[in-house]
């Protein structure tokens, strides 16, 4: 009964479907399908993208037939447009013709993928997490039968889809007669590209505590090398039902692609509709706009008011440029915090990352290389290699919140350096070559080396990352739990309050409306600094690079207070300070508080302890000017010693008493600096306790 009502409806699809082609109209009168398809001749292409809704509103029934029987019907359309392609041109005769439906109204998440989706059309969103190579799967089988000596394909009827697997004929087709041999000639049987990758989840979309859902998805002809992992896709297909093994009653599902969409432009998956715009432009209305979204930024935790300022400009960033010669200058802004335990640092990350459009959060105690960037991964079945994306490839175009940075292996955070800067993971293993997009601002925080921070030692002494890494950060915080009556006393009493009055706490602005604030600033609005914030801006560095002069030594060295790539830092923050209140100019004011948040940041990470002036070499090099002076010194002197010893090295205390008698210098600065330099392989120690310059 099921087959004769399947049957009758099956009648007539393809008519239907030259009906809507050559008739269908878009609003300003154009044929749209029938230009589409003169588009699809010239560029010498075999699909033809359909929009459903088109499709929906010409022809209702056609339109849910599809989503019911969508094998039958898409075999029908693609004859029809074959039918259709070749009026226009002869060529498109023999051809595969494929008719790619987007745009369905309904999309269902993968993890409600379930036994009554099979071989219906559906429509899923989620994330490309692994891309398999591109494989050749064979469509028609051609075979000799040495009996008689006949070749011919198989199977015989012209357009039916082979599954899998690809069973010998039993009779020959030209003799009539079983037995013998058939030999299958691969160089003339047909072959379809064929690709193998992995959809997961977005992470917005995981319920808080659960595992990401996956689904593979199979691509074919123009389909394969369409997506690459990191990109966010929408995928219409049909579900089908794959057994991995003939033993096993089990079924897997898997989606046969019809149409792949890829995310061009960042957040684009969230929708604002009229109603969320004419909000958000009052919202920017209100002069204390930004007052209030640093406010509603984890409302619950007492002060740190520069840190969840820091967090608001993170979340909008800067602009973006790519110039001319298709150089790209990032516009993400990447923040770190580093303080005593016991100061809200991981609530504050976990604010931002709920509050972050698109955001992916992991532990660096829980994270390897591969696991933050890129992996190529082993198939334990069929043995081939295959390419995974990471953290920060998967927050393409968000935020990667990284907690507990510090607990990282060294080995696993030089990782991150290319993915900061150039905003790509370069992959190169098992003979897969690939760089992939990691345009995501990184909010990284961490504890000092000692538990507690000490104000008497640098910055780069209080914590175990390495300068190449900390100086890849705009904004870096120092966070003390400093002892004070009278703040204390205020502290107790907020927390007391948040304990007992949770509505008092309520955000200024909803954390959905903000996050559709942040999407609408970032998509649509693009500043430019103004004259009077570029002059600024100017002489904020000019200034400040000056005042280095005044540490000038009698070696010639400067103590470097600020380099270009804060300078940069700084253009970025008054961009994001000015799309905070939806301005397309940066003004004075947007850059005098860029200005104060970068020298609250200078003063608090960049100050030689020795002297009191702002020395970025500290968080460029590790070491301060002071610093790096005495390792000259020491380096010089372990050079003249081992060319004047019989030993043809310099004795430890031989270094030691030279250095402090000459240069008046602490005795244990003086230790420090040849344990550095021997640890930095500057100078090596040819037996114990004596040295010799590398």
């Amino acid at each position: 009964m099921t087959e004769e009502i399947l049957g009758e409806r099956s009648i007539g699809y393809a008519d239907k479907f030259k009906d809507f082609i050559s008739n269908f109209r878009d609003p300003t009168g154009r044929f749209k399908y029938m230009e589409r398809i003169r588009r699809m001749i010239n560029y010498s292409s075999s699909s033809l993208i359909v929009d459903y809704p088109d499709l929906y509103r010409y022809d209702t029934e056609l339109a849910e037939a599809l989503i019911e029987d969508p094998d039958t019907v898409l075999k029908e359309a693609s004859d029809a447009v074959r039918e259709i392609a070749e009026r226009e041109s002869p060529d498109y005769s023999a051809r595969r013709i494929y008719v790619r439906v987007v745009n369905l109204f309904e999309t269902i998440r993968i993890r409600d993928l379930r036994s009554d989706h099979v071989a219906k059309l559906v429509q899923i969103e989620g994330i490309v997490t692994r891309m398999h190579p591109l494989r050749n799967r064979m469509i028609k089988a051609f075979f000799r039968h040495e009996k008689c000596g006949g070749e011919f394909e198989w199977p015989m009827s012209p357009d039916e889809y082979i599954g899998d697997r690809i069973e010998k004929p039993t009779i020959c087709p030209i003799c009539g007669e079983g037995g013998g041999r058939f030999s299958l000639l691969k160089e003339r049987s047909r072959y379809i590209d064929w690709q193998k990758i992995v959809v997961q989840e977005r992470p917005e979309d995981v319920p808080g505590g659960q595992m990401p859902r996956s689904i593979e998805v199979h691509l074919i002809d123009d389909l394969v090398d369409t997506a690459r992992p990191g990109d966010r896709v929408t995928i219409t297909g049909i579900p089908r039902l794959e057994q991995r093994s003939p033993t096993n009653p089990l079924y897997e599902m898997y989606i046969e692609a019809n149409s792949v969409k890829i995310s061009e432009k960042m957040l684009e998956e969230v929708t604002i509709t009229r109603e969320d715009e004419e909000k958000i432009r009052d919202l920017a209305s209100d002069p204390w706009v930004r007052e209030k979204i640093v406010a509603s930024i984890a409302p619950s935790i007492y002060g740190h008011w520069d840190l969840k300022e820091a967090i608001a400009l993170l979340l909008f960033g800067g602009v973006p440029k790519v110039m001319p010669d298709g150089t790209r200058i990032r516009g993400d802004i990447h923040v770190l915090f580093i303080g005593d335990p016991g100061v809200a640092k991981s609530q504050l990350l976990q604010s931002a990352a709920r509050i972050a459009p698109r955001a992916v959060f992991t532990s660096g105690k829980g994270s390897t290389a591969a696991g933050l960037t890129a992996a190529v991964i082993r198939d334990s079945k069929t043995g081939e290699f295959y390419l995974e994306a990471g953290a920060l490839v998967l927050a393409d175009g968000g935020v990667a919140v990284i907690d507990e940075i510090d607990k990282m292996r060294p080995e696993e955070r030089v990782a991150i350096h290319e993915a900061m800067e150039q905003q790509v993971v370069s992959i190169s293993k098992a003979g897969i070559v690939a760089r992939l997009n990691a345009r995501a601002s990184v909010l990284a925080a961490g504890n000092p080396k000692y538990g507690l921070y000490d104000p008497s030692k640098s910055f780069t002494d209080n914590v175990t990352l390495p300068p190449t890494i900390i100086s890849r950060f705009d904004l870096i915080f120092v966070v003390r739990d400093v002892i004070n009556m009278e703040r204390d006393r205020e502290l107790a009493a907020y927390i007391l309050e948040a304990h007992s009055d949770i509505e008092r706490f309520k955000p200024e602005i909803d954390p959905q409306t903000l996050k559709k604030y942040v999407i609408y600033a970032r998509r649509y609005v693009r500043p430019k600094l103004t004259p009077q914030a570029k002059e600024l801006i100017r002489d904020f560095f000019v200034e400040l690079r000056s005042s280095g002069l005044k540490a000038a030594s009698t070696m010639g060295q400067t103590a470097i207070p600020i380099t270009p790539r804060q300078l940069e830092a700084v253009i970025r923050l008054t961009e994001a300070h000015a799309r905070m209140a939806l301005k397309n100019e940066a003004t004075e004011e947007d850059a005098a508080e860029a200005i104060r948040i970068t020298l609250s940041f200078l003063e608090s990470v960049g100050v030689d302890v020795e002297t009191g002036t702002i020395d970025v070499g500290i968080l460029m090099t590790g070491a301060s000017l002071h610093v790096r002076k005495l390792m000259g010194v020491v380096e010089q002197v372990v050079e003249r010693l081992a060319e004047s010893s019989d030993r043809e090295c310099a004795r430890y205390n031989d270094i030691v008493s030279e250095v402090t008698k000459s240069h008046k210098v602490d005795e244990e600065k003086v230790k420090e600096v040849i344990r550095r330099l021997h640890r930095e392989g500057i100078i090596y120690e040819v037996r114990s306790g004596c040295y010799r310059k590398t």
